[in-house]
């Protein structure tokens, strides 16, 4: 069972909006009165769920008046291009760090930046342990991956589902990681044993419509081209395939084009992010659904935050029952699913990626 403490998360909000805006310029400008800089420190600068991220980061420091610098990792798992990041914020001067972790390399240098007076906000991705930040800012990513799998078992009706999983990393733990793959395995009814860890599971068994087998756990670095190698690695041991769990909608864009080149059809194919072309893509029929994040609201919130605590104002506070704040998740669809709240692509087209 996931751990789940914390306090009410009201007074964000409340601390938010109260907050007067400055109308300096972000990006490398000159900061505000108050001198508040912020490093936002994202995984890559490719993907574009970071890209988008980034572009809300950038939003809020030009509202706020704040400094901002962008940093990224080389490519998604690059903990020493973040490393260095940290050192670069904490060298500066800077207020304050938004990051979302490539994996437990960058703790040691996240506990260097709090001993030296900064306050980090994990975003998306809450690190291994959680208190390694001061608080993070993200999709419930267990009840992400519970929503699809929900929403897959109901459509299934009882049919045997043989399942590809199409994760992040076979070669580190990352916590986005595995509550989404463990989430959508329990929202099927599929016993996880330890929801910390991928592939533990029965390979065959029980879930809650009818059978099940495990072709596949298979890395994908969250990318379109380790979505192919590794969709093409599971036909290889089962072409059978029907469903396919995949840990974000590049890796699903790229399972996609394994299968049509291998002729293989009547799939179901879920996913998490829920931008505005993954939105698009459940619209055609590439995928058929997805749990929708907000990560311009991420990174707005985390600016903000920090302007807020480097003037003097209240700490943010986790949401109640868990240890960090949700910054809310929605399943897209268009073929919704009794006892599955979901939301159709013309409604997640207006607010994709928190856009509205």
């Amino acid at each position: 069972m996931r751990k789940r403490t914390g306090r009410r998360a009201a007074r964000l909000f409340a601390a938010v909006a109260a907050l007067s805006l400055l109308a300096t310029a972000c990006g490398g400008d000159d900061a505000g009165d108050d001198g508040v800089a912020v490093s936002l420190i994202t995984k890559n600068s490719t993907n574009p769920f970071f890209v988008t991220m980034q572009d809300g980061a950038k939003k809020a420091a030009e509202a706020e008046g704040v400094k901002l610098t962008i940093a990224a990792g080389k490519e998604d798992g690059d903990e020493a291009g973040q490393v260095q990041a940290i050192e670069d914020a904490i060298a500066r001067g800077d207020e304050g760090i938004l990051i979302t972790p490539n994996g437990p390399g960058v703790n040691p240098a996240i506990k260097k930046a709090r001993d030296a007076g900064l306050y980090v906000i994990a975003l998306d991705t809450p690190p291994d342990p959680a208190d390694t930040v001061d608080i993070t800012f993200a999709t419930d990513n267990f009840k992400a991956g519970e929503l699809i799998g929900k929403w897959t078992a109901a459509q299934l009706a009882g049919k045997p589902a043989t399942i590809a999983l199409l994760d992040l990393f076979n070669d580190k733990i990352v916590s986005v990681d595995y509550n989404r793959d463990q989430g959508f395995l329990s929202g099927m009814g599929i016993d996880t044993v330890d929801e910390k860890r991928n592939g533990d599971e029965a390979p065959t068994g029980s879930y809650s419509g009818g059978t099940y087998t495990i072709v596949c756990n298979e890395p994908t670095n969250g990318a379109e081209d380790g979505g192919r190698t590794a969709m093409e690695r599971c036909l290889a041991k089962n072409p059978n395939v029907n469903v396919v769990y995949t840990i974000n909608e590049p890796a699903a864009v790229g399972a996609q084009k394994a299968m049509q080149a291998a002729g293989t059809k009547d799939v179901l194919v879920v996913s998490v992010d829920g931008g505005c072309d993954g939105v698009q893509q459940v619209k055609s029929g590439l995928i058929n659904a997805t749990s929708q994040q907000y990560p311009l609201k991420m990174a707005e919130l985390g600016v903000k935050a920090i302007k807020q605590i480097a003037t003097g104002g209240e700490k943010p506070s986790v949401t109640s029952g868990l240890d960090f704040y949700d910054t809310g998740v929605a399943l897209v669809t268009d073929k919704p699913a009794t006892g599955v709240e979901s939301i159709d692509t013309t409604e997640g087209a207006k607010v994709c990626w928190g856009a509205a």
